[in-house]
């Protein structure tokens, strides 16, 4: 596939989950939520998630965000939901570790689900706090971090 096909589809992908985001809303019965921010374009995610026997059972997301967090918050909550605890932050730590310019195998990568899309915001540095502010909630949610919090 030529790098302008592939380009093409990651920005696709990434469209469709800002556009319809899936997981989008507040859960009215949760057992973990947190609040999170981007001060430098205004993001802000609001997750609420129900943990039940360590698992995921439900999870959502809502706020207010540019395409990059919203895209980011409806794959994380897609790909988490159903997984328990530790498979959800292994995979948190994944997507930050790529955030942060470290190499992770393949097959790691290709555990992201629809979110491997998004390691190539990385290369934009102004952008990398929109994609990896839900997955800095998640984080914050599941271990016990509930106070609002800049994402810093």
């Amino acid at each position: 596939m030529s790098l302008d096909k592939l380009r093409n589809l990651y920005k696709a992908v990434i469209l469709d989950h800002a556009q319809m985001p899936r997981n989008f809303g507040k859960l009215a019965v949760f057992t973990n939520e947190t609040t999170v921010y981007n001060s430098i374009c205004g993001d802000r995610i609001h997750l609420t998630i129900f943990v039940e026997n360590d698992q995921i059972k439900e999870i959502a997301f809502d706020g207010e965000g540019c395409t990059i967090s919203k895209a980011s918050a409806s794959m994380m909550t897609q790909l988490v939901k159903g997984k328990n605890i530790e498979e959800a932050l292994e995979f948190s730590k994944i997507f930050s570790d790529l955030a942060a310019g470290k190499q992770h195998k393949e097959q790691d990568l290709q555990s992201l689900g629809d979110a491997q899309v998004l390691v190539n915001i990385m290369e934009f540095p102004a952008r990398i706090k929109c994609a990896t502010l839900a997955w800095w909630g998640l984080d914050r949610a599941l271990l016990g971090k509930e106070k609002e919090e800049e994402n810093d």
